[in-house]
């Protein structure tokens, strides 16, 4: 008798159990499937919006506000109320999807990519990961760090290093919205370019004796960052959170830069910046990327200039050695770098990627 309640009791915990999992099992796709309508209804939403941008911004600037539309005041306002809202609903759109793609990358696993890869093989695959992990200046030491006791080539961890904040998701969104997808592809290739030459540069000339001798002492375990064994729901999390983050911090940057660049667009009379920063003053790329180095700004801040610079007479490529000058040469990153670097080494870095942005700036002002 008592062994049959026993098996009873079995029989019940089993059923029990298969209840449970049938729950979970029928539970799973109901979220999933909820979880999709919700992003499809952001999605049109988001596609309403952005429709309505140009209508709104002119409602406001010209019926609302009552704005003279050939004044300097009505076009740098409706420049601002066109351009705030456009470049942040694409920010929001484009880092929830960058933000799903780098739910795949951790440090440590994009350490395992690069290890003992071939010295120009890895600098193609380190200025790809750069564009696409989740690295910024704050985490140049100990990404550093990383690839040095894993046994990447030093050339390589340059190239990752310089891609990583040079060609950003931020950069590309606002190049995209405010020139169109051909400036933005020229901006994603020529930053990918210099990343990926500057980096076998300094390979070749070996400059190993320049890194600090204690990098080559430490020795780092798994960095922090998501995993990568996560499910959708937890990548679209991630996304989100990546939104949250991001946009939360660039955001003054962007009203601040588009406040300027609706100043410019407003008030600087057209073709005045024609003079010394078009395509006939031969100084003007080399004298933008000096001007640019020291400038502390981020993508957020600088695209939005860079636009209003060229309504009014800057050249493309001019245009472009400033913003990747200021980006990719950025102070703090080189501050940064001075822990593990020496300055003969940080010297010849930015050297190299001066040099590359100065040559990028040439070929498209002479060839666009």
């Amino acid at each position: 008798m008592a062994q049959q309640e026993q098996l009873s009791n079995v029989a019940a915990c089993s059923c029990g159990s298969d209840n449970n999992a049938t729950a979970k099992q029928n539970g799973k796709p109901v979220g999933r499937s909820r979880l999709y309508i919700l992003l499809g209804i952001g999605l049109a939403v988001w596609v309403l919006l952005y429709w309505a941008l140009q209508t709104v911004a002119d409602f406001l600037t010209y019926d609302l506000l009552k704005l003279p539309a050939s004044s300097h005041l009505g076009a740098s306002v409706n420049f601002f109320l066109y351009d705030a809202p456009k470049v942040l609903l694409l920010l929001v759109l484009i880092i929830f999807l960058v933000g799903i793609i780098r739910s795949f990358f951790s440090a440590e696993r994009t350490r395992q990519i690069l290890a003992g890869k071939r010295e120009f093989a890895g600098n193609i695959l380190a200025g790809g990961l750069g564009i696409v992990t989740p690295f910024c200046s704050c985490s140049a030491v100990p990404l550093f760090i990383g690839f040095v006791e894993t046994g990447i080539p030093l050339g390589v961890t340059l190239t990752f290093l310089i891609a990583s904040p040079m060609v950003n998701e931020v950069a590309l969104v606002m190049l995209y919205g405010m020139f169109g997808w051909q400036v933005a592809l020229i901006y994603l290739t020529a930053g990918l370019v210099i990343a990926i030459v500057a980096g076998w540069v300094i390979g070749r000339l070996r400059m190993e004796k320049y890194v600090e001798s204690w990098v080559f002492d430490i020795k780092m375990g798994e960095a922090n960052g998501p995993s990568t064994n996560m499910a959708f729901e937890e990548r679209v999390r991630y996304g989100l959170n990546a939104v949250s983050e991001i946009v939360g911090k660039v955001w003054p940057y962007v009203l601040a830069g588009i406040a300027v660049g609706a100043f410019i667009h407003g008030y600087v009379p057209d073709g005045l910046l024609a003079s010394f920063m078009g395509k006939g003053a031969w100084w003007s790329v080399p004298a933008a990327v000096l001007i640019g180095i020291p400038i502390y700004s981020n993508a957020a801040g600088i695209i939005p200039v860079v636009q209003a610079l060229m309504e009014k007479g800057a050249a493309l490529g001019t245009a472009l050695a400033f913003m990747m000058a200021v980006v990719g040469l950025s102070l703090p990153e080189t501050i940064i770098l001075r822990k593990v670097l020496k300055w003969q080494l940080i010297g010849v870095f930015i050297g190299v990627v001066a040099v590359g942005i100065i040559l990028i700036g040439y070929l498209f002002n002479t060839f666009m």
